[in-house]
This record gives structure tokens, sequence and C-alpha cells, in this order.
């Protein structure tokens, strides 16, 4: 019996048959100088690395949508259709996208992929083969490596602007060292017994060890959404919080804030929820305080420093 995910990859290969059995107009050829890279990004973090990479050259089709947990995505027939005309599929890596193989089979697609996560030290785990901690986005440093895959692979997929590319990496470069300097000075701030940190679930591995904040416990103790925290594991978080002296627990954006309330209830500290919580698995949509990664890391950064050295937003 096919699983829900299967059943929808089926059904979404088929229209994607049947749409490009119809098509009367010859397609057009990626080849052609005059025409935009063809990219199929998967996650929201990738999509814009790859958006302010190429720039006007590139036209980007982005699989998960904001504030979408990547275990819960199910592909459309236009994810189906975009991918299978792709010149370029970048992934974030890591083992983050369980379900790209099939879908790439499913749609025929036999363009370049990329994965974003080469040359990235991984937490807890050896990369793709081995996985680990795959959300490598949130130290800026790791992004400036990703940023440099995804414009090295546009370069080679069209050779013709490659120093457009180029360009466009060392002014993102910039950017990112920017946020880099501007997070540790603020974080720097907060009082060096309150950098403490319990969040939804353990997303923020790689901004605690560049920042040097200390993790106490998270609701979800996994990498993975779809983890539970047992009766136990509670109790113990509960604990946690209490003997560290920790001040806030920090909801994210994508999850329910309603574990962490009851948590924060108990042991008698600040939830951290709404329109403040955490971006940690997904951007936010337009016009949000996440809707850039650039922005993302800013709100994280502010939300947490006031959190944490009890300032009000």
């Amino acid at each position: 019996m096919l699983s829900p995910f299967a059943r929808t990859l089926s059904s979404a290969a088929l229209l994607v048959l049947f749409a490009a059995g119809c098509g009367g107009a010859e397609p057009e050829t990626p080849d052609d100088p005059s025409l935009p890279l063809k990219v199929v990004a998967t996650t929201t973090q990738v999509a814009d690395f790859a958006r302010n990479l190429g720039g006007d050259r590139v036209t980007v089709h982005q699989l998960l949508r904001p504030n979408v947990d990547p275990h819960d995505y199910e592909p459309s027939p236009a994810d189906m259709q975009a991918i299978a005309e792709a010149d370029v599929l970048v992934k974030n890596g890591v083992g983050l996208e369980k379900w790209l193989d099939d879908t790439v089979r499913a749609a025929g697609f036999d363009g370049r992929v990329v994965d974003a996560s080469q040359g990235v030290p991984v937490r807890g785990g050896d990369g793709e083969e081995g996985a680990g901690d795959p959300h490598i986005w949130h130290n800026p440093l790791n992004v400036k490596t990703m940023a440099a895959t995804i414009g090295k692979a546009f370069a080679a997929a069209d050779p013709a602007d490659a120093a457009a590319y180029q360009a466009n990496l060392a002014e993102y470069d910039a950017k990112l060292d920017a946020l880099d300097a501007e997070i540790a000075r603020k974080i720097g701030s907060i009082p060096a017994d309150r950098r403490k940190l319990v969040t939804n679930h353990d997303a923020f591995g790689y901004y605690l060890d560049r920042y040097k904040l200390t993790f106490v416990g998270s609701i979800i103790p996994s990498f993975d959404t779809s983890a539970e925290l047992s009766a136990k594991q509670v109790s113990d978080l509960v604990a946690e919080i209490r003997a560290t002296g920790t001040v806030a627990i920090f909801s994210e954006a994508s999850l329910p804030p309603k574990t962490a309330e009851a948590i924060g209830r108990e042991a008698g500290v600040t939830v951290v929820a709404g329109e403040d919580a955490l971006y940690g698995d997904s951007l936010g949509p337009e016009g949000s305080a996440g809707a850039t990664y650039l922005q993302m890391e800013e709100h994280n950064t502010d939300t947490i420093v006031n959190a944490l050295r009890g300032t009000s937003t």
C-alpha cells in the first residue's frame, strides 16, 4: 500500500507527464544565453541564497513554503514540473530533504544537483551519508561556504554570466561578515550568567557554538521536529531550567507553542512566542521579520538578547 507521500508523488508525476505530452510549443533550451537559469531550491534558506547569488540571471522555484516543516513537505504538480525543467537544483543537504531523491526520480530531472552543505563542518555527524545536525545556516560563516558552492554551480551552468555571479557573491559575503560581527556584538551585551537557551527543538546548535551560548535543553529533544518528549524528559527539563537559572524558553514560528508554554508555566519562566518566536527551520513569509536570511538572523538575535537581558523589544 502506498504511503500518502508516495501517492502524492505518483499523482504529481502523472500530471507532469500529461502536461509535457499536451504542450504544443517547442520547449525553451536552457543553453540559450538570453534566458535566465532555471533554478529549483528546496528550502526557504537556500532559495534566498540562490536569489542573492543569481540576481536577475536566474529564476528560482522554491519547494518549501515559509513556516512549513521540511518533514511535512509533499510535492505539488507545479513543483514536479519545475524540477523536470530545471537547469540546477539546490539542496541544503545533511539529510534534511529525505524526500528529495524520490521526488527527483519521479520528475525525471537530469540536471545539476548542488549540495550546499559541501565543505561545511557538520555537528554530530559526517554530512549527507552520516547525517548530523542539518541546521547549518544558523552560523553566517557556514552560509558563506554555502553561497560559494551555489555561486560556483551557477557559473558552471552559465559560464557567460560567471563574472556577475562572482560579483554577487562578494556583495553577499560582505553582508554576511557584517551580520556575524553584529550578532557577536549583541550577544556580548548579555550578562555571561544569562546566556542560556531553551528552544522548541535542537535547531540552534551552530548559532550557540558560534556565539558562545549555553544549550540547556529543548522541548523536542532532537534535530527532527517529529520527535516528542516523554513525561520524564519534561520533568527533567523543568528541573534543569530551574537549576541553571534559565530565564526564558524560546518557541519557534513554524511549531505550535503549547508545550513550551506548559513547561514555562511549570518552570516559572518567560516563554517567547507569537510574533517574537524564533525562526528555526524556515524563513518567514514576505513582510515578516524573517522574510530573508539576514532579517531572520537579526530578528532571532534581537529576540534572544532582549529576553535574556530582560529588556523589552
